[in-house]
């Protein structure tokens, strides 16, 4: 496994416009505990994202909308102590953010200072931009998220694609121009089709980050689980998996409990002997034992 390189620097706000402005793709990564913040680091990725899909594919719940602030914290907590140069960015549970300014500019502050964040993310579009505002003037840097919303799935209808129309399409573009606009450093745009995220990601100044929009977006970001096939209770088509991590592991699994149970495993190689002198003298102590209690 190749280690990190010092010399890369910790991915900063000035780096999001940098790449923006050089037309550089940006990588973008879920991650949910400090193992996988690790390798994630390790890979060179740019950016974890501690998604609220973690209550999905860490916590076994349906949907992502139970998801409490106290537990995002706590998953990104372990995230912070694993990775040191990706951009760190988490997301705001739903009814985090939704009731007042106040209430939102509290928990993003919480994701700063007890999680480690470099970022928020909500999701919402121009309904949402006084909250960003207020967020960012609180000196909170936040990333939008505008398509398809799993936070609002069921006002949408489930998990389709969103933007298909030309006035919804239309109305997606007015989104994320008001996101930029209150503040927001880089938006997320999920499940829209490739003409529309590509014509959001020109129009913008802002980095836009696809996830099912197409290769035509400033970069692109995958749940973790996913892309390694260890989640296989939603498979969205937009999915690709590098590696069979998830069918691997049960793999690995199945060949250690056969072992166990054949006394394959542990070997020889896989334990420590006491030496003679010290085994002899142990049994010489227990023969002394059985002695005295006749």
């Amino acid at each position: 496994m190749s280690k990190p390189n010092p010399s890369e620097r910790k991915f900063t706000i000035r780096t999001w416009r940098s790449r923006k402005k050089r037309g550089e793709p940006i990588t973008m990564m879920t991650a949910y505990d400090y193992t996988s913040a690790r390798l994630v680091d390790r890979a060179g990725i740019n950016v974890i994202l501690v998604g609220d899909s973690l209550n999905m594919v860490m916590l076994g719940r349906e949907g992502t909308a139970s998801l409490t602030m106290d537990e995002a914290i706590h998953h990104c907590k372990a995230v912070a102590r694993g990775a040191k140069r990706p951009f760190l960015i988490g997301d705001m549970p739903f009814m985090s953010y939704e009731v007042n300014q106040s209430e939102a500019i509290r928990n993003a502050g919480r994701f700063i200072k007890e999680g480690g964040m470099d970022a928020i993310k909500l999701e919402g579009g121009a309904a949402r931009a006084e909250t960003v505002r207020a967020i960012v003037n609180a000196g909170i840097p936040v990333m939008g998220h505008i398509g398809l919303t799993p936070q609002s799935i069921s006002m949408l209808g489930g998990f389709r694609v969103q933007g298909r129309t030309a006035r919804t399409a239309y109305r997606i573009l007015q989104d994320a121009k008001a996101l930029q606009e209150a503040g927001c450093f880089a938006i997320i745009l999920e499940s829209v089709p490739t003409q529309v995220a590509q014509l959001i990601s020109e129009e913008l100044t802002i980095p836009a980050i696809g996830i099912g929009a197409g290769a035509g977006c400033d970069g692109q970001v995958l749940v973790f689980h996913d892309m390694l096939g260890m989640f296989d209770e939603i498979q969205p088509k937009f999915v690709k998996e590098y590696a069979p991590i998830g069918r691997l592991i049960v793999d690995a699994l199945q060949a250690y409990q056969s072992e166990v149970k054949e006394r394959a495993f542990p070997t020889a190689e896989h334990a420590t002997d006491m030496s003679e002198k010290a085994w002899g003298e142990l049994q010489a102590m227990l023969s002394q034992n059985r002695k005295e209690q006749v």
